[in-house]
């Protein structure tokens, strides 16, 4: 479904500042799997995601998303087709707009509709209240507010439906419940959970928390210096822990992991 293959990035190449993110990695996944990312800072793993979404072209490689080559297709092409959430609550929804015209800006985008607004039918804006209610958070009865009064919880939960209107082909998840508090990262969590498995959307989530690493989704991926070091899924991955990754990171780097946000997350 997702097909990488080779890929390397090189920031500012040629300067003092050359940095080499991403180096010949490759990566597959099927249909529907929910694969988690894990690694320290600058391990690449941003860096994958942004190159996956277009952010930017790679310097040498292959992304094939389905059975079309988006190697070098530009980002809001592949937005069509690829959701994203961001740690920042602030991205992905314009906060003086309303949650109804944020919603129809979302629908629009990914039905490649035109024209936004005046194609949005009455149906369409019931739809709309429909899957807010489903968030279970109340935002059904506040859809003529602008985002911008929301919670950061709030933003991100509508961030995720927005994402998910129309089933995307891909959905990538940067460390999206990081910046929240404990109750609301557990509650976004826990819905995008439910949306990945209700809709069984291919699913990319980085983050920093090891046990939800091993968790989540179907299958764990740790990365290091632009690659990655560890691949485990199925029963290997049902009984590792915590302690099983970190002695996988020394094996695969010859080194210890020294990152304490990860170390000191729950």
């Amino acid at each position: 479904m997702l097909d990488i293959q080779n890929i390397s990035k090189t920031f500012n190449p040629g300067t003092v500042n050359e940095k080499q993110a991403l180096s010949g990695l490759s990566l597959h996944l099927e249909a529907g799997e929910f694969v988690t990312i894990i690694g320290s800072n600058g391990a690449g793993k941003s860096t994958l995601l942004n190159a996956v979404a277009g952010v930017f072209y790679v310097d040498q490689g292959r992304i094939t998303l389905g059975e079309k080559d988006i190697t070098f297709q530009p980002e809001h092409r592949r937005s069509q087709v690829i959701g994203r959430l961001f740690q920042d609550p602030l991205k992905g929804t314009a906060p003086t707009m309303t949650i109804e015209e944020n919603l129809a800006l979302a629908f629009l985008r990914t039905t490649r509709k035109s024209n936004p607004f005046s194609r949005i039918s009455r149906r369409d804006k019931e739809q709309f209240r429909e899957k807010l209610a489903l968030l279970d958070m109340g935002l059904e009865d506040r859809m003529t507010q602008p985002v911008g009064l929301l919670s950061g919880g709030q933003r991100q939960a509508l961030t995720l439906l927005m994402a998910t209107l129309t089933t995307p082909e891909l959905l990538l998840l940067d460390e999206h419940t990081a910046a929240l508090d404990p109750g609301a990262a557990d509650k976004v969590l826990e819905l995008t959970r439910q949306v990945v498995a209700r809709e069984k959307i291919t699913c990319l989530m980085v983050t920093h928390n090891m046990s939800q690493a091993l968790t989540l989704g179907s299958r764990t991926l740790m990365m290091a210096d632009g690659g990655i070091v560890l691949d485990v899924s199925g029963a290997e991955r049902g009984a590792m822990t915590v302690d099983d990754l970190l002695r996988k990171f020394r094996e695969g780097t010859g080194r210890a992991l020294d990152n304490d946000r990860m170390l000191l997350s729950d």
